[in-house]
């Protein structure tokens, strides 16, 4: 396929996290509000003059350093943030919305307290409580949160405006993305698709990456440039989901794709499955609890124990898988994830033998691109998936 206008630029900006368009909204009086966690609507860090950056450690080499503060056995996602920010890497940041969502991630937001890792005057840190379950309490409390320790900080550190209107203002922004994301997404849908999973994931990511109306153009512009594009005549060997834990590396993506599979759909932390969804909102109350039903109703995070939660998760594999074709689903979580381990160890089974599917279940580093053990088992599970279609009558 012809190579996209803006790709080599989109994984140019996945280079650093101060890219260069934070750089620029900078340079234009925004407040920049870093975030981890889907639990952190990034539609409250967008209102008024204040701009979202999901945050990611890109180029993580030793953790040497976080390792010595934090363990062994804390995930390398949070101890890659920790490292990073050691080094001065967050000190474009204005603020950091924390959730108590793991407690990994309580070991990386302490630490980046304790040891100051960022020394503006008005830089704040707030740390929202996070339910088990999504029940009409479950929403009240966490609407709560929001209102008590995390817009009123925005309002007093950095001057924004919190209003309804503002908050409106901001899911239009939103939606507009999402809507360039989701219509690139279903193009994944067809048998021969005009877009490779790494290409989408590397779009996706900048959606997350950078200010929403500065990327917003180079976002609609690829849309344009898909429509039009062709596909390779070739056909993948095999068409794969990955459902699992926090993925911020498209090179893990790249990893699968060159063992011969397309990964058609991507239900895992930094996907867009759950986060480009529109947040479709009424006048009959006020934005903020619409949007905290809208986050907790859509996560798919495997911190949500409560029985409805947990099939949820069953089900959107099972239906992703159903949608995008697949011809089979890769489970994987980070080493040492608490939750993601449960889930992977048990679901990765029961996707198997209840709902029919072949499964992958791996573990991995944050940094797994040079993992020759995992490239050997994506072109194990993509001949197995051949055999499986040749078995049925199928071609390659």
């Amino acid at each position: 396929m012809k190579d996209l206008k803006h790709l080599i630029y989109f994984e140019n900006l996945l280079d650093n996290a101060d890219n260069e368009l934070v750089e620029q909204a900078r340079k234009d009086g925004k407040m920049i509000m870093g975030y981890t966690c889907y639990h952190i609507p990034e539609v409250l860090l967008n209102v008024d003059n204040c701009v979202s950056v999901r945050l990611r450690a890109p180029r993580t080499g030793s953790v040497d350093i976080s390792t010595y503060y934090m363990s062994n056995y804390v995930c390398e996602f949070a101890r890659a943030l920790l490292e990073r920010a050691i080094e001065g890497g967050y000190q474009f940041l204005d603020g950091l919305a924390a959730v108590d969502a793991c407690s990994m991630m309580n070991r990386f937001y302490e630490h980046f307290g304790i040891l100051k890792c960022n020394n503006k005057d008005h830089f704040f840190l707030p740390i929202l409580d996070v339910p088990y379950k999504t029940e009409e309490f479950s929403y009240r409390h966490m609407q709560r949160q929001f209102e008590a320790r995390l817009l009123p900080a925005m309002q007093e550190n950095l001057g924004t405006d919190i209003s309804d209107a503002k908050i409106r203002e901001a899911v239009a922004m939103h939606n507009e993305v999402c809507k360039v994301i989701q219509e690139i997404s279903e193009m994944r849908k067809a048998d021969n698709p005009v877009i490779t999973g790494y290409e989408f994931h590397v779009i996706n990511l900048v959606s997350y990456t950078c200010p929403k109306y500065l990327i917003l153009p180079y976002l609609k512009e690829t849309l344009e440039e898909l429509r039009k594009r062709k596909p390779d005549e070739k056909l993948p060997r095999a068409r794969v989901g990955i459902v699992g834990s926090e993925i911020d590396d498209p090179e893990f993506t790249k990893m699968i794709e060159d063992a011969g599979a397309r990964v058609v759909f991507d239900r895992h932390c930094f996907g867009s499955i759950p986060g480009r969804e529109v947040i479709e909102l009424s006048d009959k109350e006020d934005a903020l609890p619409q949007i905290v039903r809208h986050y907790m109703n859509t996560s798919e995070c495997a911190r949500y124990i409560a029985d409805n939660k947990v099939q949820q998760r069953r089900e959107t594999a099972d239906r992703l898988a159903k949608e995008f074709k697949a011809d089979g689903i890769i489970y994987e979580q980070m080493k040492y994830c608490d939750f993601w381990g449960f889930e992977r160890a048990l679901v990765s089974h029961i996707m198997a033998e209840e709902y029919g599917w072949p499964v992958l279940s791996i573990d991995r580093l944050y940094n797994a691109r040079g993992s020759g053990q995992l490239r050997t088992r994506f072109q194990a599970f993509v001949e197995s998936l051949e055999i499986k279609k040749i078995q049925k009558g199928g071609k390659k």
